[in-house]
């Protein structure tokens, strides 16, 4: 069975956090992007195509949260997994209230971390898959069933 690399944005202004974590996610076969900010997260969003955001709560120039309702408002099928370091997860919850796919606390077991990204990127699948359905439906409709 081929396995399809799931693309991760990895986003968390603890550089050493990034890149220790990304070289593992990749060794598990995943594709990643870095980000270390906020604005750099929608950047690339922007530009690129993500399943899945890794979501430190805590970055340096914007909150958690702030980047998570962006994510959502512009990049809605994106799924975000927040991360926090604090021993407190209303922030966490906060986040799953505006649409986050789930959070863990830092440091989180890889493990887990792998199976709630499968996880979330199958959901993302499934949205997609919802969506061509429904316009290819309103396409049929619309073409009064002939093509």
């Amino acid at each position: 069975m081929i396995k399809i690399p799931i693309k991760v944005l990895l986003v968390d202004d603890e550089k050493d956090f990034v890149e220790m974590l990304s070289l593992r996610l990749k060794g598990a076969g995943q594709k990643v992007t870095l980000a270390y900010n906020g604005k750099e997260c929608l950047e690339i969003l922007a530009q690129k195509d993500m399943d899945v955001v890794i979501l430190d709560i805590k970055t340096a120039d914007m909150d958690g949260i702030e980047v998570l309702r962006e994510i959502k408002r512009k990049f809605p099928l994106v799924e975000v997994i927040m991360l926090t370091g604090h021993e407190t997860t209303e922030s966490a919850l906060e986040g799953m209230k505006l649409g986050a796919f789930d959070y863990l606390l830092k440091p989180a077991d890889f493990d887990v971390l792998i199976r709630k990204l499968e996880a979330a990127r199958k959901r993302k699948e499934e949205h997609e898959e919802r969506i061509r359905k429904a316009e290819a439906k309103f396409l049929l409709r619309k073409s009064g069933g002939i093509f």
